[in-house]
């Protein structure tokens, strides 16, 4: 009697692992995102990234401006990358938010940090 009741209770321990782990997964930061950055002096540029998360590293596209995601990194619903632009490299700081299936980005360009709001292109 024992033995089955730790067997049940290791095994509702793995789902609940499971279920922790699946949660802090970043397939939902996987697909194509999209928002308006703003600048000081008025002006605004579309940026549209494609991302896809695995295993702790991101990859993508960055098609505004054009430009692929190098040194992605994720750590549970934060992540970084860097696009190259002009022989430099545009740092991207970013956290998901779940519960508004939404993305702050920081973006860090000629010296001035940068703010946008991504939304899922569904």
């Amino acid at each position: 009697m024992i033995n089955k009741i730790l067997t049940v209770a290791a095994l509702v321990g793995c789902f609940v692992i499971f279920l922790a782990v699946s949660r802090n997964s970043n397939s939902n930061l996987n697909g194509k995102w999209y928002g308006t950055l703003k600048t000081a002096d008025g002006g605004q540029y579309p940026l549209n990234y494609e991302f896809l998360s695995k295993s702790g590293e991101l990859t993508g596209e960055a098609s505004s401006p054009k430009g692929s995601i190098v040194n992605g990194k994720v750590n549970g619903d934060q992540f970084s990358f860097s696009v190259a632009i002009d022989g430099g490299d545009v740092q991207h700081t970013g956290v998901y938010y779940r519960d508004a299936d939404s993305i702050g980005v920081d973006i860090v360009f000629n010296g001035k940090k940068l703010h946008a709001t991504l939304k899922r292109d569904n």
